[in-house]
């Protein structure tokens, strides 16, 4: 237990460091959008890149975990949905956001550093999976849901072509294809390139951890309703119990998962708090007071919850 405390608290150390920073000053919200958009546009590609294609397409195309792990996402995210339009007749807008929020793991900020400690031989792999999953499926389906609850009468085809358009441009899909195309041709880059890849990929570690300290530095405890709770325990308990469901469903179809420690992988993944981005995207559709507190929430319990769950793995 002790080895374990030692994990998950070096990580939530350098959550700490940032959250200092910020509320110190030493940093402002506008330093850390800029650390923000490296970690998002160069070093998690970078990280992706690397994992793909030192991994070959046959492990990152790992039906059994793509689609356990989807199985897992998508029932939270239909049933989030349906319990707090239903259960807390929220609007369904709304209701998105919570659905979204028990949803959505922060699998690149916060899941990746703690494998890397945890289980540092799968680590990339099981990265570059969730990253399949999240960026591919889950998040362009959260952003229709979003774009229809907000506009019902908007065109579908302008809908279609504005989700298609952030997929087409997100730095980690471009990473992910690129690093396909290099791992199914056998390319290798010239060896300065390849070393500065390396090194920008591992930098994305401790700057993401104090980019989600500083993130949650201004965030207020405003509205701790039944809801928010709702989005918490959806979340951090629910998720990774889905995705374990997930799992067994695709050992019964007979494509299963083979390697316990990338089961294990996907569990801790699913039991980090919500994307970073999670409160960003709710601003957008004026939800960012709630989605803001429950990432609070969620980032201080999950020290408590993840330290739980790597005890029981």
């Amino acid at each position: 237990m002790t080895t374990i405390l030692s994990t998950t608290g070096t990580i939530f150390f350098i959550i700490v460091i940032g959250y200092i920073a910020v509320a110190r000053t030493v940093f402002s919200q506008d330093n850390l959008q800029i650390l923000g958009k490296y970690v998002v546009n160069l070093a998690l590609p970078a990280l992706i890149f690397r994992a793909v294609s030192e991994s070959g397409a046959s492990e990152i195309l790992n039906v059994g975990y793509l689609m356990g792990y989807l199985l897992g996402s998508l029932s939270v995210l239909i049933l989030g949905y349906v319990f707090s339009r239903f259960m807390w007749k929220a609007s369904p807008i709304s209701s998105t956001f919570d659905a979204t929020g028990m949803a959505c793991a922060n699998s690149g900020f916060v899941g990746y550093p703690i494998l890397v400690m945890t289980l540092p031989a799968i680590a990339p792999t099981a990265l570059a999976l969730n990253m399949v999953v999240e960026n591919l499926v889950i998040i362009p389906l959260v952003l229709l849901l979003a774009e229809y609850a907000s506009a019902p009468t908007q065109n579908r085809r302008s809908m279609l072509k504005l989700v298609f358009h952030r997929i087409g441009t997100n730095p980690i899909v471009l990473a992910m294809a690129v690093g396909i195309l290099f791992a199914i041709s056998d390319l290798s880059l010239p060896t300065f390139t390849s070393n500065a890849i390396d090194l920008i990929a591992h930098s994305s570690i401790a700057v993401s951890l104090f980019v989600i300290g500083g993130t949650v530095a201004g965030t207020a405890l405003k509205t701790v309703g039944k809801r928010v709770i709702s989005v918490v325990i959806g979340k951090l308990i629910f998720l990774p119990f889905a995705v374990w469901i997930g799992f067994g469903i695709m050992d019964l179809t007979g494509v299963g998962v083979d390697e316990p420690d990338l089961r294990k992988a996907a569990i801790i993944m699913a039991a980090t708090p919500t994307m970073s981005v999670y409160p960003i995207l709710a601003q957008q559709y004026g939800q960012e007071e709630h989605a803001a507190t429950a990432m609070l929430i969620m980032i201080a319990m999950s020290f408590f919850t993840i330290s739980g769950l790597l005890y029981i793995l």
